[in-house]
């Protein structure tokens, strides 16, 4: 059965940093990454990216080269997120899809971007390079869009409201991400602090669980290891007010004190 594919026209986008809070979801896009040919990297980079800028990354999702997929992707991570980033689906091949999915999620036609054709035309006449069907391609936008510069190989990204749409490509990825981040609003940064831990999770899990509840304005983190045959765990303690950290981090570091007086 054929599904059939609508656009959505509004997005709430929770999490727009009226509290203060700026959030983020991210669609890679790629048969190549789902079948494990490609490693993605890009990820792990927009992760550390976002968080020094404050942005809380929520959600990332991978799809296939189908624009159903992607379609349902970007209305539902456009309408709970500040931000979306896309990465992947922006060459000039036939499974580069994205810029029509983009598109068939916002309702609007997907045009050769004037400014993209002019900055492509001028770069392969540069290069001595003939701009093929396949690389006019590469202008691909919803009508409307801003592009998001490209200093690698020109072929631009773009932005319609909330989504912005980058190529699969790491390096051309970070250099867009460059480009993109000055109009991108920060928010408040995430504050963290660690605790080393002597004891394996299955002792400080139901005190942990206890200060956590205590302590609702800060996330609490327990990280396992296992190193010379001993248990042991970090914990994580995050926050964007230092007083509620430095509480949790208190209580924490009480809990441990009677837990070694209690294994005594």
């Amino acid at each position: 059965m054929r599904r059939e594919l609508t656009p959505f026209r509004r997005a709430s986008r929770k999490g727009s940093g009226l509290d203060g809070i700026i959030t983020a979801g991210i669609l890679v896009v790629g048969d190549e990454i789902l079948s494990g040919r490609t490693k993605d990297k890009n990820v792990g980079f927009l992760a550390d990216y976002l968080t020094g800028m404050g942005i809380d990354l929520k959600e990332v999702r991978i799809v296939s080269d189908d624009t159903g997929a992607i379609v349902e992707a970007i209305n539902a991570l456009r309408s709970r997120y500040t931000y979306v980033f896309t990465s992947g689906g922006i060459g000039p091949t036939h499974d580069d899809i994205t810029a029509e999915a983009v598109s068939v999620a916002f309702g609007l036609p997907c045009i050769q971007h004037p400014e993209a054709m002019e900055i492509l035309e001028e770069h392969y006449a540069r290069s001595n390079m003939e701009f093929t069907d396949a690389r006019k391609r590469m202008a691909r936008t919803p009508q409307g869009a801003t592009l998001i510069d490209n200093p690698v190989s020109k072929a631009p990204g773009f932005v319609v409201e909330n989504v912005h749409v980058m190529a699969g490509v790491p390096k051309i990825m970070q250099a867009m991400m460059d480009s993109l981040a000055p109009s991108l609003k920060g928010g408040q940064r995430m504050l963290s602090q660690s605790v080393e831990c002597a004891f394996g999770e299955g002792n400080i899990g139901g005190p942990l669980g206890l200060i956590q509840e205590d302590h609702p304005d800060t996330m609490i983190g327990s990280y396992p290891r296992f190193e010379d045959g001993n248990h042991t765990t970090q914990i994580v303690v995050r926050g964007r007010a230092q007083e509620a950290v430095t509480a949790a981090v208190e209580a924490v570091e009480n809990m441990l004190s009677a837990l070694r007086d209690q294994l005594r």
